[in-house]
């Protein structure tokens, strides 16, 4: 019997709920319903049902199996039937062989771009292919060249720099000729288009320009010794040390073009220290007046290319350089109360009056103590620097020459220093050690010195180096 809704038979319909039907019964989830229970609405259930069939094409009471289907028919049907898959299989295709030729371009420019970067590097390092070892074979070479190696330089910027003055013919010949053997920074003659063992064979001290030695107490002039020796000074060597002849032309400069440089220039132009430019423009004209603004020291690369004037320069400020490092002051005084041109002065008389460095301070302290006393110094060594012959035992006419060196004439130092001053005796007038010496005499052909402060004491001291053959004048 057909009923409004499907309830079992077993579940009969519930009383009606005396609060009416807005207060239904609690419902339990877990019970089983169906189409009971205090939400079931016997009414809408059956429209929802009719509903429900009609929307699927079956009449209320019809079974849906036998009714026919009135499902709405599917859009792409009305569309050709033919197969649509090679299509898209086609596109797709295409798609994936446009990919790998992105793919492919991509890395065909990569290996191209890390191959061009290990190309260039490879070639900067000279291995590209192997290294480049191609050499010249006439030891005779073409031409003259002089060539400059700045200090610190490897093996293979040595090589560059000889390459780049056609000197060899490669980097590598030179280095690997090279190998092991002690090379120098400097100025150096050599010849072009040679192979690198002879170039290697020519990096000698024998053909190497602007190098030379400025022993300590060397004076700017050359100058002739008692026994017939003669002892070129400064200007001298520093001429010799930078002249040459290349190819059948002569360079460099001469000793009457420096001495001329240092009498006229400016102090500016000399590059003198400004402690010692008042002393310097006080006897404008004389090029002693730069005497002992050059240090003792090996001066390795003098530049042969450099004018009179900017060789001084190049010496005079190294030279200021060098004694500031050797605690000389750029100004005020020093514990002896001297300005540092006094002192370099004074260092310069204790360099030529002695020949032990262990003497040095006290004859510091006895130049030092004269002045204070106003005392003449009466130094041999001063009177020396102006005579024509050297001699340690001064004698005759020296002693009255009148000029501003005769300390046997002047009181207090002379207008310069009496030749190049190293660090040994620059530190000992620094700093002379307290004593009252006032006297001293070598009395042995060793250098041995005796001090005193007491002049009777001297006069005995003196006989001693008279009957030692050290001195002759004035000997009892």
């Amino acid at each position: 019997m057909d009923t409004p809704f499907d309830a079992p038979p077993s579940s009969p319909v519930p009383p009606p709920d005396p609060r009416g039907s807005r207060h239904p019964r609690a419902y339990d989830p877990l019970a089983t319903h169906d189409a009971t229970g205090p939400y079931v609405d016997p009414g809408r259930d059956d429209f929802d049902r009719r509903q429900r069939g009609e929307r699927d094409g079956v009449a209320a009471g019809v079974d849906p199996a036998s009714a026919p289907s009135r499902r709405r028919p599917d859009p792409r049907s009305a569309l050709p039937t033919r197969d649509r898959s090679p299509k898209r299989s086609a596109a797709a295709e295409r798609r994936r062989k446009r990919k790998r030729v992105v793919i492919a371009a991509a890395v065909a420019f990569m290996v191209l771009l890390v191959g061009g970067i290990g190309y260039a590097g490879l070639r900067l390092a000279g291995q590209f292919g192997g290294p480049d070892n191609s050499d010249f074979s006439n030891t005779a070479g073409t031409s003259d060249v002089v060539v400059q190696i700045p200090p610190d330089s490897s093996l293979t910027a040595f090589g560059e720099i000889l390459k780049e003055n056609k000197v060899v013919a490669s980097v590598g010949a030179f280095t690997t000729a090279a190998d092991g053997k002690p090379i120098s920074a400097g100025f150096y003659k050599l010849r072009t288009e040679i192979p690198a063992s002879t170039a290697v064979s020519m990096l000698t001290d024998d053909n190497r320009v602007g190098r030379v030695v400025i022993p300590e107490g060397l004076q700017l002039d050359t100058k002739e010794g008692i026994d017939g020796k003669t002892t070129p000074g400064v200007f001298a060597r520093v001429a010799e040390a930078t002249s040459l002849t290349l190819n059948g032309q002569e360079s460099g400069v001469t000793v009457e073009e420096l001495a001329q440089a240092a009498a006229t220039a400016t102090p500016q132009e000399l590059g003198v220290p400004a402690w010692a430019t008042d002393a310097v423009s006080a006897l404008a004209g004389d090029h002693r007046r730069i005497e002992g603004l050059i240090a003792p020291t090996l001066w390795e690369a003098i530049d042969p290319n450099l004018s009179p004037v900017q060789m001084l320069n190049y010496l005079i400020s190294r030279s200021a350089s060098l004694f500031a490092q050797w605690g000389l002051p750029e100004s005020g005084t020093t514990s002896s109360n001297m300005t540092p041109y006094q002192t370099l002065v004074t260092a310069s008389i204790v360099e030529r009056e002695v020949n032990r460095a262990e003497d040095y301070p006290k004859v510091a302290r006895v130049v030092v103590n004269r002045l204070d006393d106003n005392q003449a110094l009466q130094m041999d060594s001063t009177v020396n620097y102006t005579s024509a012959i050297q001699n340690i035992d001064v004698a005759g006419d020296d002693f009255t020459a009148d000029t501003k060196w005769n300390t046997y004439q002047q009181k207090g130092l002379p207008p310069t220093p009496i030749g190049a001053v190293g660090q040994p005796a620059l530190e000992a007038s620094l700093n002379p050690p307290v004593g009252n010496w006032l006297y001293f005499v070598s009395v042995d052909q060793q250098g041995t010195t005796l001090f005193t402060d007491d002049f009777e004491q001297h006069k005995r001291n003196r006989q001693q180096a008279c009957d030692n053959g050290v001195l002759q004048t004035n000997c009892g």
